[in-house]
């Protein structure tokens, strides 16, 4: 498969959620906690986009290629204290379809929200990616980004636990 050199980028769509979501779903991971009902997108997801939308530090991006979406990223800008008040990018949902894998279209698409965050003045580009993922902690890797903390999560609508009393 030749390199896809002709990849475009652009704010996604409302028209454009129902393939996104299934971007997202699309891996074995995040299978367990993306939700289609028989094809239909829930209405969470519209609320989600229309928020995404309204925030001028969010977008939700599509990467094209030959007119048809080829993967998607979100990329957050977050003010902040650390950095002598520097501002960082957060990008998040990194997803190509499986059958434009292997194309260099992943490392068009995070280079893209790089050089975006640089020209927005960001002082630092940051990501997570979960540890399940070897494939992909190599992939940033070899883009340049470093392992350097560790990222916890506390999920609020986990079932809660009992403790022994």
């Amino acid at each position: 498969m030749r390199p896809a050199q002709d990849v475009t980028f652009r704010e996604a769509t409302r028209d454009d959620l129902a393939f996104v979501v299934r971007l997202l779903a699309s891996d074995p991971i995040a299978a367990s906690r993306e939700r289609l009902a028989d094809g239909a997108v829930p209405d969470a997801y519209f609320a989600a986009f229309a928020a995404i939308e309204k925030d001028p530090n969010n977008s939700l991006i599509v990467a094209e290629l030959g007119g048809e979406i080829a993967g998607c990223l979100q990329l957050t800008y977050i003010p902040g204290l650390t950095y002598t008040g520097g501002e960082r990018a957060q990008i998040e949902g990194v997803r190509v379809a499986a059958e434009q894998r292997g194309r260099g279209i992943g490392q068009l698409m995070v280079g893209w929200a790089i050089e975006q965050a640089r020209l927005r003045g960001c002082r630092l580009v940051q990501l997570t990616t979960d540890r399940q993922r070897p494939e992909s902690i190599r992939f940033y890797q070899k883009i340049g980004f470093r392992p350097s903390h560790m990222g916890m999560k506390y999920h609020l609508d986990a079932p809660e636990t009992s403790e022994p009393g």
